[in-house]
């Protein structure tokens, strides 16, 4: 079992020298370096992965500052964000060095970038913020969120750089789209309904899968006005129509039960067959209840419709029991159970109104997500 780990073992540290090995032989030399630090972290004294090591770390500096100035030079208008990622690979593999004592000894003194670092990081948050102001002076929703995103750029390169915050928080009121959620009518002649719990429901989901670090916000019609939003985006509509609620249907069956058993005498010698029997009524009383929501998205300022659509839901409330004559011992398990229930009256109008409207969240919730997607 020892010689099987030791064995394994072997064959790990192998195989991590080839891969070292294979990656410098490709010019993956940060990848080399990686690797053969690895090695040497669990064997120090690893001849293979610390001749790796000394061949790839001056190729892989060697490679970092040609493409540094190669980027410098060039037209790139993300040039010193680009030169900050690639000091920071760098000063990454630096740390990684100092992390192993056997690659230590071998690169005692790993480059790593400081005051050129800081340097970049200032020029990278002027050119994010330069980038970010030339976006934000287009009309368009799009280019505001590309703005949003380097002005948040030059704040992680350089926390609190200049305005970028107050700038980022403006571009994100440019970029976001405003939505408000209408109350939700119930038409019904007959019933006094409320599709406030529905309402809520929908409102809940929406903040919860578009949150306030997305690019779409939901308002009821009195958030609007707190937010100082007079012209909404968007708007979104739900009405239910065709509300049925107190269909009854009342059914009765009836039909004789039997139950034939075999009973052994104290004796055990002889068995007697003896059948029960019973006539037993079952009463069935059902109460549907349903309806469609009418889906509504509106361009608010075009006054366009976006999107329409009808949902339909149904739900049946159902109650059964039954009375019999005879011998109980004749019914099966379900019928007894059956004998036990009791005539209930059906649950409230607005019961029945809840019920109904369950199949037809989960499937408006889908439509809606899908919709919200693309201006996200």
């Amino acid at each position: 079992m020892r010689f099987c780990k030791i064995l394994s073992g072997l064959m790990i540290l192998l195989a991590g020298c080839t891969a070292g090995k294979k990656a410098f032989e490709s010019g993956n030399y940060y990848g080399a370096v990686h690797t053969s630090v690895e090695r040497l972290r669990s064997s120090p004294d690893h001849k293979k992965a610390a001749q790796v090591l000394k061949e790839a770390y001056p190729m892989a500096l060697k490679w970092t500052q040609d493409e540094i100035d190669l980027t410098l030079s060039s037209n790139d208008p993300q040039k010193w964000d680009r030169t900050v990622s690639l000091m920071q690979q760098v000063n990454n593999l630096a740390n990684t060095i100092r992390q192993s004592p056997g690659a230590l000894r071998i690169i005692p003194q790993p480059k790593i970038y400081t005051s050129e670092m800081n340097m970049a990081r200032e020029k990278g948050a002027e050119e994010n913020y330069q980038n970010a102001l030339s976006r934000l002076s287009q009309p368009d929703r799009q280019s505001a969120k590309q703005a949003y995103f380097l002005f948040e750029r030059s704040l992680e390169l350089v926390p609190g750089y200049r305005d970028a915050e107050a700038r980022m928080y403006e571009a994100k009121q440019l970029a976001t789209t405003h939505v408000v959620v209408e109350p939700i009518p119930v038409h019904s002649a007959l019933f006094q309904l409320s599709a406030d719990f529905f309402y809520n429901q929908v409102f809940e989901y929406l903040n919860g899968r578009f949150p306030a670090q997305s690019f779409v916000r939901f308002y009821a019609p009195e958030e609007l006005k707190v937010a100082k939003i007079n012209t909404p985006d968007l708007v979104l509509r739900l009405e239910f129509f065709d509300f049925v609620v107190g269909n009854i249907r009342h059914s009765e069956s009836e039909k004789e039960a039997t139950n034939t058993v075999k009973i052994e005498t104290k004796d055990t010698t002889k068995v007697t067959t003896v059948t029960y029997k019973a006539k037993i009524k079952t009463f069935t009383d059902q109460v549907s209840s349903g309806g469609v929501v009418d889906l509504k998205i509106a361009d608010f300022p075009a006054g366009k419709l976006l999107l329409n659509d009808r949902i339909p839901g149904e739900f049946v409330w159902v109650n059964q029991y039954a009375l019999f004559v005879g011998d109980e011992k004749a019914l099966s398990p379900e019928q007894l159970r059956l004998t036990r229930n009791k005539a209930l009256p059906p649950p409230p109008a607005q019961n029945l109104f809840i019920e109904f409207t369950k199949p037809i969240y989960n499937q408006l919730t889908g439509r809606l997500n899908q919709f919200f997607r693309q201006y996200n």
